[in-house]
């Protein structure tokens, strides 16, 4: 990912609603949810929700697919993925073990099946 790109996404998750919507369609994974429903559970107008939708895909964060007469949006997990290397690389000047417990924290929210609070 280029800094351009990382600073695009960041600037897209700094806002409570965008933040919100990308977290939700995080739990909604894989299924991802239509903008309608998203727009419901969120209590946001629909074209406010349409404008923060079009924000987190530009900055590659969410995709969306067509089914039928609705629109599918999901989180774009390589977008994270890509995002959270980025951030990462060259962690702590090269210092893997200043890394370590960053690292470790991130490791059980990713494993099938383990709930982290």
């Amino acid at each position: 990912m280029e800094k351009d790109s990382a600073i695009m996404a960041l600037a897209a998750l700094a806002q409570s609603t965008r933040m919100d919507t990308f977290q939700l369609l995080v739990r909604h994974e894989p299924d991802g949810v239509p903008a309608g429903e998203l727009a419901r559970l969120l209590d946001i107008p629909q074209n406010t929700m349409s404008a923060h939708l079009a924000t987190l895909t530009r900055a590659g964060l969410v995709t969306n697919e067509r089914q039928s007469r609705s629109i599918i949006y999901r989180a774009d997990l390589e977008g994270l993925r890509n995002l959270t290397l980025f951030l990462l690389k060259d962690c702590c000047g090269g210092s893997a073990e200043l890394c370590a417990p960053l690292i470790a924290e991130l490791t059980p929210c990713c494993t099938p099946g383990v709930q982290v609070s």
